[in-house]
C-alpha cells in the first residue's frame, strides 16, 4: 500500500472535512514500476524501482526547450541548478524545519512561479522526499502552463468540495518525487474559498503526508488570498527580480512577512557584477578538478 494511499485513507477516518474516496484494495501484491529512463531523482545505487500510486494522476510534464524551469540537466544550466540547490540545503537544515513553504514577490512579473517549481523541484531530487507543489495564485494561473500540465481541477475545487484530492494531484512522470495541485477552475472568489474550514482541512491532510509543500501564491498584501495562505505556511520566500522590482515597494512587503517566518529572498534573473570577487583557486561543476 503506497504512502498516498495510508495518509489519505487516515485523513478520511479522521474525518478531516474533505471528500477523500479511497478505492477497493488491489487484488494480490503491490503493484511496482520501474522509475523512467528520463528521471533526473537523485538516488542510492540500486534502487530499481518504486511503488506506484494508482489512485493519483500519473502525467509526464512538457516542458519547453529553452525554459528555465528545471535547470537540472546540461551545462548552461549548472550555475542556476546549484543555486537552487544551495536553497534547497538551507531549507532541510533550517533549525526551524519548515514544511509549507510559501513563494511569493512585491509584484507580478519578479519570477515568483518559476522559483516555486524550481524550489519543489530542487526538493524532490532528495531520495524519499515527496514534494507537493502547489498553484495557489487563483487569479494568473501560470505554473501548469510552464510546465505543459493539465489544468483542470485542482485546489479551488477541491476546496468547493466538486473534486476529491486523489483527483486534483498529479504526480510528475519524470520527477516521482514530485505532485502537483493545480489552482483549479473557480466560481466564487478566492478568499471565500480560503477563509473555510475546508481550506484548513486540506493544510492537515497536506502536511500529514508531504515532506515539503511549496505554494506559488500572489504578490504580498496584493489580495486577500496572500494572508490567508501565509497564516498557514511556515516559511517565506520572497522573490525579488533586479531592474524590475520597485525598490519602495519590495522594502513595504518586507516589512509585511512576519519576522518569525521569514526564510530568506531568492535575487531572480541576477546578472555578474564586474566588480564581483570571483573563486579562482577552485573549478567547480560537472567532471571539474580543483586547480
Amino acid at each position: 500500500m503506497s504512502k498516498v494511499y495510508e495518509a489519505l485513507k487516515r485523513a478520511q477516518q479522521q474525518g478531516l472535512g474533505i471528500q477523500v474516496d479511497i478505492p477497493g484494495e488491489l487484488d494480490g501484491a503491490e503493484v511496482f514500476t520501474a522509475a523512467p529512463e528520463a528521471s533526473v531523482r537523485e538516488e542510492s545505487p540500486g534502487v530499481a524501482a518504486r511503488q506506484e500510486d494508482p489512485e493519483l494522476r500519473t502525467i509526464a510534464m512538457v516542458v519547453p526547450p529553452g525554459s528555465v524551469a528545471l535547470p537540472w540537466k546540461g551545462a548552461v544550466d549548472l550555475a542556476a541548478s546549484e543555486q537552487y540547490r544551495i536553497i534547497r540545503t538551507r531549507i532541510v537544515q533550517h533549525p526551524k524545519r519548515p514544511k509549507m513553504l510559501l513563494i511569493t514577490s512585491a509584484k507580478s512579473g519578479d519570477g515568483k512561479t518559476v522559483s516555486a517549481i524550481n524550489i519543489a523541484g530542487a526538493l524532490a531530487l532528495r531520495d524519499n522526499a515527496n514534494v507537493l507543489l502547489i498553484d495557489a495564485d487563483f487569479r494568473h494561473k501560470g505554473l501548469c502552463e510552464m510546465l505543459g500540465l493539465p489544468g483542470g481541477l485542482g485546489l479551488a475545487n477541491l476546496l468547493d468540495g466538486s473534486c476529491a484530492l486523489q483527483e486534483a494531484i498529479i504526480r510528475v512522470e519524470q520527477y516521482p518525487n514530485l505532485y502537483v495541485l493545480p489552482a483549479g477552475v473557480r466560481g466564487i472568489n478566492p478568499a471565500e474559498l480560503l477563509d473555510s474550514e475546508v481550506w484548513d482541512s486540506a493544510c492537515a491532510i497536506i502536511r500529514e503526508h508531504f515532506d515539503f509543500v511549496v505554494l506559488d501564491v500572489p504578490p504580498i498584501a496584493s489580495v486577500a488570498d496572500y494572508e490567508l495562505i501565509q497564516a498557514k505556511c511556515d516559511g517565506v520566500i520572497v522573490v525579488i527580480r533586479p531592474d524590475h522590482t520597485d525598490r519602495t515597494l519590495c522594502m513595504r512587503a518586507l516589512e509585511l512577512v512576519p519576522r518569525e517566518k521569514m526564510m530568506g529572498v531568492v535575487l531572480n534573473c541576477a546578472y555578474q557584477w564586474f566588480l564581483c570577487r570571483t573563486h579562482e583557486s577552485y573549478v567547480y561543476g560537472q567532471g571539474a578538478q580543483a586547480k
